[in-house]
């Protein structure tokens, strides 16, 4: 028993000290990185949840940036984030936004709130760029203020803050 279980850690051992090594040694090819285009998609991003969820929780703007990028990732949506925030349908003649603050007016009608908007650009480099997700919002697409009653065949997946998290439902 004792010697497997050593070669079991010797093995995992190695196989971990391999990847690290390939880690360590990776390069990042400066030429394909466009940071200017990285920068504005963060704008967006930051944007969208300075608009939308700057006076949630923590774990409410992560969950509101989450929705963002689940719909990049989902082929009925646009493929990057500036598209997602800044898309529009129209129903019965009228432009509908998929964020509130792009057809209300929210956008310009204060000043903006600096620190408010730096955490909001710091849970928008989390999520973009580290990947951070919540476990709770995997697959949700949707999500409404808990005053509205939009009568919304989803699934409820959580409500976090202000917020109910919806994905579609499953056939």
């Amino acid at each position: 028993m004792v010697p497997a279980l050593l070669a079991s850690l010797i093995c995992v051992a190695w196989v971990t000290n391999e990847r690290l090594d390939a880690i360590r040694n990776q390069r990042i090819d400066v030429a394909r990185v466009d940071f200017k285009e990285m920068d504005r998609q963060l704008k967006c991003m930051t944007d969208n949840l300075y608009y939308e969820a700057a006076k949630e929780p923590p774990e409410g703007q992560i969950a509101v940036a989450q929705v963002v990028m689940n719909r990049v990732d989902h082929p009925d949506f646009p493929k990057d984030v500036c598209s997602v925030v800044y898309q529009k349908s129209t129903r019965a003649g009228a432009i509908l936004c998929q964020f509130t603050w792009l057809c209300d007016g929210s956008l310009g009608r204060s000043a903006v709130n600096k620190e408010l908007y730096v955490q909001c650009s710091d849970v928008a480099k989390r999520v973009m760029l580290e990947g951070f997700r919540l476990p709770s919002i995997q697959g949700a697409l949707y999500y409404h203020a808990d005053y509205v009653n939009p009568r919304w065949q989803k699934t409820r997946v959580a409500k976090i803050g202000h917020h109910i998290f919806y994905k579609p439902i499953e056939a």
